[in-house]
């Protein structure tokens, strides 16, 4: 009986093993429980995260519901929660920290994007 090398189990277990990577977004306690409690409302499998070129410094983030997944669309499925990105929101997104922040005055989702070089100020767009 052949005995196989170490180095070709340690190619195969290599192989084998699920590959952890990093979400693309980061979710806060309370972004994921505000998002579970919006697609229990309208009885909604994704929270769709997209970017769109609006507002005076040119990107603005866009949520939407969906109820499938596109093929080219990323999933991050945390805290119980699952949001599509869009394709080409995605490079735009990469490492971003979603809050969500509520007060007498008002109740929003806040994106801490390290890649953002500037912002309108009103926080409403922003550039990469």
């Amino acid at each position: 009986m052949v005995q196989p090398s170490l180095s070709l189990l340690a190619a195969v277990a290599k192989r084998a093993a699920p590959r952890l990577r990093k979400a693309p977004i980061v979710l806060t306690d309370a972004a994921a429980e505000r998002i579970k409690t919006l697609l229990e409302k309208r009885n909604k499998e994704y929270l769709k995260l997209g970017v769109k070129t609006r507002g005076c410094n040119g990107l603005a983030y866009t949520l939407n519901y969906a109820d499938s997944k596109n093929k080219f669309d990323e999933v991050v499925d945390e805290k119980g929660v699952r949001i599509l990105i869009e394709p080409n929101a995605l490079m735009h997104v990469l490492g971003t920290t979603m809050d969500y922040v509520e007060d007498r005055i008002k109740a929003e989702f806040i994106f801490s994007n390290p890649n953002s070089k500037g912002e309108c100020g009103c926080g409403e767009s922003f550039t990469v």
